[in-house]
């Protein structure tokens, strides 16, 4: 499948004392915008990531991938593994770049949906639920919901989770968490899958998923409604 054409721009963010690096992917004709959190030690270059991304953009997504670790916390990560499961600082980094992107005239989208990955999916449900009028909507890929804990029961937000039929702690991780949700929550198992979404189709299905998902949820909201930002 061809690359979809979108202005692709490098940028840094400030947020909570760190400077984090982000690539923002900008269709033509931009309508709504997602936010990737990554973790388990991924980041902005994850092709998985990066390939879903790629779809949003051919969808009229803006899309905004940003490390949430600075270089020298990655290389802190690498030794250790310890801050990919520090969920409250991801977060955290995770809420920072979503309020960057409310007020960036880059993504030009008061609301956005967050897509979220491994750890990345209880930064991305802890953002929802602090940011309940910035967050319209959530996706997790093959993540980890249940470590939001207490969180869940305050994420109004539609949330689709999906995971790999050949990953079944996870399955089962992302069916009790969807019970806590307080906002419609969908599962959807990808048949023959694994944690990774490797095998062929598997990732295709994602996408697309994700993409129904947030054309779905991400529609302009009237200037008028009476909504503020966080």
């Amino acid at each position: 499948m061809s690359a979809p054409s979108a202005t692709r721009r490098s940028v840094q963010v400030r947020v909570s004392g760190a400077v984090l690096e982000a690539d923002v992917g900008m269709p033509c004709t931009p309508n709504g915008a997602v936010l990737f959190a990554h973790g388990s030690g991924s980041g902005r270059r994850s092709p998985r990531n990066r390939y879903v991304a790629d779809q949003l953009n051919s969808a009229g997504l803006v899309t905004v991938l940003a490390d949430l670790l600075t270089q020298e916390e990655e290389q802190h990560d690498l030794r250790t593994a310890t801050l990919r499961f520090d969920i409250g600082l991801l977060a955290a980094r995770v809420t920072g770049v979503a309020d960057w992107m409310v007020h960036s005239e880059l993504v030009t989208s008061p609301q956005i949906g967050i897509f979220g990955a491994s750890t990345g999916a209880a930064a991305a449900l802890i953002c929802a639920a602090t940011r309940p009028s910035t967050v319209r909507a959530v996706v997790c890929r093959g993540g980890r919901p249940d470590l939001a804990g207490a969180h869940l029961p305050v994420v109004r937000q539609p949330t689709l989770l999906i995971v790999g039929e050949r990953d079944p702690v996870v399955v089962e991780l992302n069916r009790r968490a969807a019970r806590k949700l307080a906002g419609e929550a969908r599962l959807e198992i990808v048949p023959g899958a694994t944690h990774l979404f490797e095998e062929p189709g598997a990732l295709e299905m994602v996408a697309g998923l994700a993409g129904s998902w947030f054309r779905r949820y991400l529609q302009p909201v009237p200037a008028d409604d009476g909504r503020h930002r966080d």
